[in-house]
């Protein structure tokens, strides 16, 4: 017998790396050197301190039972310092910040708190596939909204104003952008605010990329005037710390939205392992010249990946801010999808197409920094030699 699936799970596709990554490592079980410039896993190492103190708490008798589901004071402490260190921004620790296990984690819970079935959510026509993904496991009328190339992927906000609705409850908003790698800007952020005051609906920043590869100082959405009402802002640890696996996140607003959000949290979770928390303590105190090491060995890498892009006769900007480089397809190349299958079983380089972040993309590719440059220049040179 054959139970059906809900509806949610008839609607949900796999996630495209998920599928796209067991095609790799079939291809390296067969013997072949794949260079993986799909996806964004940093391949740098945490701070020393940060592992050094993560092994002292694993060691602490009292580290391995039940947390709390607001996360340990101490922890909730350091975001709020690292906040006001990096954004300016002043947050009170127990009760505007609310660890999670990593940012996905949060716009799961955020869908779920403020979503009822048919509410209408605002995504980005090129983005984060899990912003639309949630939105529909949730029932949510998804509209994508549209951003203008010729802007540097700005949203199109008289366009976005037509979309909005009696039922519309919720935007996705995310820069740095992923995956065009446009720059974030006060004014984008204080016009999201407006946007958000003037339509009452929740906006939702997503905001992992301000500290790689930043051309200017990072900004926090939450630093404009008028977002404490309207917005609340996602952040992790997984790119600006090198902690992808250790899925460490938190979501940051005013004190209603965190206690409506954790409503929801505590019925799915049982707290994060003392010894993370107390691990990330210490990497929020990492120092500005750690993050400019960090930076520095993706700027070296960023030659290479130019250089391939160049190979496959791509064109790309230059103000590009995260771990990635964004770049549009000539006219000589058929399709983003025949592209990267090609590159795959030929060449064995595997890069993203752009189509998986919306339609908007069918005509771009997107490489990843997160190797070392050796390696970028060995995919390099398996394009020139052909």
């Amino acid at each position: 017998m054959i139970i059906p699936l809900a509806h949610r799970a008839d609607q949900a596709q796999e996630y495209y790396f998920s599928v796209k990554l067991a095609e790799v490592r079939k291809l390296v079980a067969a013997g072949h050197d794949v260079i993986n410039m799909g996806i964004g896993n940093p391949d740098m190492m945490p701070s020393e301190a940060t592992i050094d103190a993560l092994t002292a708490a694993a060691h602490q008798p009292h580290a391995h039972g039940y947390q709390s589901y607001k996360g340990i004071p101490a922890f909730r402490a350091a975001i709020a310092r690292f906040y006001s260190h990096t954004y300016g921004v002043t947050l009170d620790p127990e009760t505007e910040i609310l660890p999670l296990i990593g940012s996905k984690e949060g716009i799961t819970h955020l869908s779920l708190t403020f979503l009822n079935e048919g509410d209408r959510v605002l995504v980005p026509e090129l983005g984060y596939p899990a912003y639309r993904a949630v939105s529909q496991m949730v029932g949510a009328d998804v509209r994508e909204y549209p951003l203008l190339e010729h802007r540097n992927w700005q949203p199109d906000w008289s366009a976005m104003a037509d979309l909005v609705t009696e039922t519309t409850k919720m935007m996705w908003l995310n820069y740095p952008h992923m995956p065009t790698g446009a720059p974030a800007t006060r004014a984008l952020f204080e016009q999201a605010v407006r946007f958000a005051h003037d339509h009452r609906l929740l906006l939702c920043h997503d905001n992992p990329y301000s500290l790689v590869l930043n051309k200017k100082p990072p900004i926090s959405l939450l630093a404009i005037d008028g977002a404490a009402d309207v917005a609340v802002e996602l952040n992790s640890m997984s790119k600006s710390h090198n902690m992808a696996g250790w899925r460490i996140g938190w979501l940051a607003g005013t004190k209603s939205y965190i206690d409506s959000v954790l409503t929801i949290k505590s019925n799915v979770d049982s707290g994060m392992f003392l010894a993370l928390q107390q691990a990330a303590v210490q990497a929020l105190a990492n120092s500005d010249d750690w993050h400019r090491e960090r930076n520095a060995v993706y700027e070296d890498r960023l030659d290479a990946a130019k250089a391939f892009l160049d190979a496959l006769g791509c064109t790309y900007t230059n103000d590009q801010e995260g771990m990635f480089l964004w770049a549009k397809l000539p006219e000589s190349i058929a399709s983003a999808e025949t592209l990267v299958d090609e590159l795959l079983y030929t060449k064995h380089i595997f890069i993203a197409p752009g189509f998986i972040f919306g339609p908007k993309g069918n005509r771009y590719v997107r490489v990843s920094l997160c190797m070392p440059k050796e390696r970028i220049w060995a995919a390099v040179e398996r394009l020139r030699a052909a």
